[in-house]
């Protein structure tokens, strides 16, 4: 008998999704969108956050790898213009405890480019690899009852139409309807959590000045600790020649969005120096607000009964505050899970997809644990405030960077564990604990750590007088 899977939404959860169903042998997979996708690497509506910094961690980008066997979507990115940028060398950041020292010894990598390129890339490559159908339509519902979803409902001028379906699933982002979808089925009391700091990213693409293109990447990060909004901004090369700089303020330090005062944002932090290499470059667009940048949990996993045919996955499931580059690395974490769930048991398994959904929010608690815990410490922050577990953690991670500023093992153990290589418990570990314990062996930096060339390319092109 004919198997149908029906994917909502062609994202990078949904395409990893449909890659991965088409594998398991599906005889159908149809991927649905609202929007018209693009012929290249551009930016659509669907996104709201595609215009900013996207970061590719390495345990993101090594699920992806897994899942799209022989397509190596690695080395697509970096034939198509993406960065490789090793955490322990290739990076300037400033911490709330200081710079972190740069190491030359082997590390965690990401990869850096635009959102946009990313999906192009895994989009092209599942095309081209199955026989994967995407159509644009609006799906409105759910069709099934509550014990199995049989199918999704989609708009239509003449009226609403049911596509069928052996398996849906809701990878539409965090536009997600699908409390009100499960609710339509008689399937009620969702709980949901959203912590919300209020962040507003502000992002424009510059051309990389000539002489800077091997400029490591350049981030001051926001201060949890100081009892004020956060207020960040990056420097992040993307393909094309082009540096993508993206700033971000929590409620009461947001980034305005008119070219002046976003120059001037840059300037005003602890260290101006994304202002002073950005005031010698060109320009390429506008300045680009967002505001969708919450953190939204949909505990899906604890509904007393789920639906047989149903899976859920990526922003639909958790939504990040995207300051922490983790949202693109736990889809690929979620596709994973249904990739290994099928494999033992095919689409039709009993189950299916009640453990598809469970390991896929098992999947995103780390990331969640993080974003979650350093929101909530910023004033004004709505649906959250600090426990005393997560103050005992906020101090040993605080005394955890500090040691980082000078000790490799301290930052070797937070790259692991942000690069999303490695669980948490990593930070735990007797090594870890003994850096943390010992501190930073040298005494911590009060400037960037350049280069001398790198410094002579910052001074060449600093318009700022600063």
């Amino acid at each position: 008998m004919s198997r149908r899977a029906v994917v909502i939404g062609a994202g990078l959860a949904g395409m990893l999704a449909a890659a991965v169903l088409s594998r398991a042998g599906a005889d159908e997979v149809v991927v649905l969108d609202r929007d018209e996708l693009p012929e290249g690497p551009e930016h659509r509506k669907g996104l709201p956050q595609g215009r900013h910094a996207h970061l590719l961690m390495a345990g993101g980008m090594d699920a992806m790898e897994e899942l799209l066997p022989g397509v190596r979507p690695r080395k697509r990115l970096l034939a198509a213009g993406a960065h490789e940028i090793p955490l322990n060398s290739g990076m300037l950041a400033l911490t709330s405890e200081g710079w972190l020292r740069r190491w030359r010894r082997e590390g965690p990598v990401m990869v850096t480019c635009s959102r946009a390129l990313v999906d192009w890339v895994v989009r092209s490559a599942v095309r081209e690899q199955t026989a994967v159908e995407i159509r644009k339509a609006a799906v409105v519902g759910l069709a099934g009852s509550t014990s199995r979803v049989r199918g999704v409902r989609i708009a239509a001028p003449g009226g609403d139409t049911d596509l069928e379906a052996d398996l849906v699933v809701d990878a539409s982002g965090r536009g997600t309807r699908i409390v009100s979808w499960l609710d339509g089925l008689g399937l009620s009391g969702v709980q949901e959590r959203a912590v919300d700091s209020g962040l507003v990213n502000a992002s424009r693409v510059y051309r990389v000045p000539d002489g800077a293109e091997r400029f490591p990447l350049t981030i001051v990060q926001a201060d949890p600790y100081a009892s004020r909004p956060a207020r960040s901004a990056m420097v992040m090369p993307i393909e094309g020649g082009r540096w993508l700089v993206s700033c971000g303020g929590s409620r009461g330090g947001e980034p305005p969005a008119d070219p002046e005062g976003f120059l001037a944002y840059t300037l005003a932090l602890p260290d101006p120096i994304v202002g002073r290499l950005i005031s010698g470059a060109q320009p390429l667009t506008d300045v680009h607000l967002s505001r969708s940048t919450s953190n939204v949990r949909r505990y899906l996993e604890r509904m007393p009964r789920w639906p047989e045919g149903l899976v859920v996955l990526g922003d639909a499931l958790a939504t990040f505050n995207p300051a922490y580059g983790h949202g693109m690395s736990v889809a690929a974490f979620g596709a994973r899970v249904l990739d290994r769930e099928l494999a033992r048991g095919g689409m039709g398994a009993p189950g299916l997809a009640r453990r598809v959904v469970r390991g896929a929010a098992r999947a995103a608690d780390p990331a969640w644990s993080m974003a979650v815990g350093q929101d909530v410490l910023y004033p004004g922050v709505r649906g959250g405030a600090p426990g005393a577990g997560d103050r005992v953690v906020t101090a040993y991670t605080r005394r955890m960077t500090r040691a980082a500023t000078g000790s490799y093992a301290a930052a070797s153990a937070i790259w692991d564990v942000t690069s999303l290589r490695t669980p948490p418990g990593r930070m735990f570990r007797p090594d870890a604990l003994l850096a943390a314990a010992v501190g930073s062996p040298l005494p911590p930096s009060t400037e960037p750590p350049l280069t001398p060339g790198e410094r002579e390319v910052l001074r060449g092109l600093d318009r700022t007088g600063v």
